[in-house]
């Protein structure tokens, strides 16, 4: 108790204070209490203030959260369940501060509450000019990124997972835009690593508030028009042998079939967000296939089809995944895509 009354975090029945405009990166579902459930990886929520302090309630049965103010990390919430925290003894002055989603939850939903501030001044939010969408599986989660080895229990990727650090939110940092991030670990386009659950893949989530539920769909959100949608979809079509009663006889009869839906999955995309660009990236396993999907959206979209090849990678996280070197690579190599558009 007295570690976290030195460190100014207190567990706090405080009185009503005034309530931060709040500025969201990621779906949510609005409750009629004015709380926000999430469950897509690397939602965040932010707001500023003038003041010497903040309090901060949401509600994480599962989910491991970063809090951040004036861009340093205060706290890692690990602890399942409700938290109402008071931070106090802040400078005077205007801060800002920010709550984020480090796991992935692919059941199940968090639910952001408030900030306030205590005897402070809301300031208004600020969402970034620029905004950038990431579609893709467990490479673009950020799954195991943390881990030491490639040796993981299931809890020990759910800890070690942490999307801030995938390369989706480094890229977005380094070109201030805001994120969103639609990914799935073990999904694809038309097949799941090892045939798993064969009557669902990323497409079908796609249209979810949250992904592990059905209902209700994402509503429109007019604010949002990503300049650049890059989508990282394949290697779980491929790095598993198709099994019996599977839909697909043979490798070449599933390449044709991922091949015709990402294609058309991209053009879905296109005529909802008819300013975006998009860049398809893929390893070399399945690079001949992305490239021959880009060419086939070619006569249609033109130069807003970009591939890219990510290859080199050390492959440490869990159970052979993208390490955080294998995530600030790809960031680099994605960042220097972007610099030409």
């Amino acid at each position: 108790m007295f570690a976290l009354l030195a460190a100014g975090l207190l567990f706090s029945a405080a009185e009503s204070s005034p309530l931060l405009p709040v500025h969201i990166g990621g779906r949510t579902v609005a409750a009629a209490d004015g709380s926000r459930s999430f469950g897509w990886p690397g939602v965040y929520f932010e707001a500023r203030f003038r003041g010497t302090a903040v309090r901060v309630r949401f509600d994480a049965p599962a989910d491991h959260l970063r809090l951040s103010i004036d861009g340093k990390e205060h706290r890692v919430f690990r602890a399942p369940g409700a938290v109402d925290v008071t931070i106090d003894g802040l400078l005077p002055g205007e801060h800002h501060v920010r709550l984020e989603k480090l796991t992935e939850s692919q059941s199940g939903s968090s639910r952001f509450i408030a900030f306030e501030a205590p005897g402070g001044t809301p300031l208004s939010a600020r969402p970034r000019e620029r905004q950038i969408e990431f579609i893709g599986d467990s490479f673009t989660v950020g799954y195991g990124n943390t881990s030491p080895g490639i040796v993981c229990t299931p809890q020990q990727v759910h800890a070690l997972t942490d999307t801030s650090q995938a390369f989706g939110p480094l890229v977005a940092s380094a070109i201030g835009a805001d994120y969103r991030i639609h990914a799935y670990s073990g999904f694809g386009v038309v097949r799941n690593y090892d045939g798993n659950i064969p009557d669902q893949n990323l497409p079908l989530l796609y249209p979810r508030a949250i992904p592990g539920d059905a209902e209700p769909k994402a509503a429109a959100d007019p604010a949002w028009k990503p300049n650049t949608i890059v989508i990282g979809l394949g290697g779980n079509h491929f790095s598993s042998p198709i099994k019996p009663g599977e839909s697909w006889r043979n490798a070449e009869t599933l390449r044709t079939a991922y091949r015709d839906r990402y294609a058309r999955f991209v053009t879905e995309l296109a005529v909802r967000n008819p300013e975006a660009r998009f860049i398809l990236t893929g390893a070399d396993l399945f690079f001949a296939d992305v490239a021959a999907v880009a060419a086939r959206l070619k006569p249609s979209l033109g130069t807003r089809v970009r591939t890219l090849r990510v290859t080199g990678f050390e492959l440490t996280g869990c159970q052979g995944h993208p390490s955080l070197a294998d995530h600030r690579r790809m960031a680099t190599l994605l960042g220097d895509v972007l610099a030409t558009d």
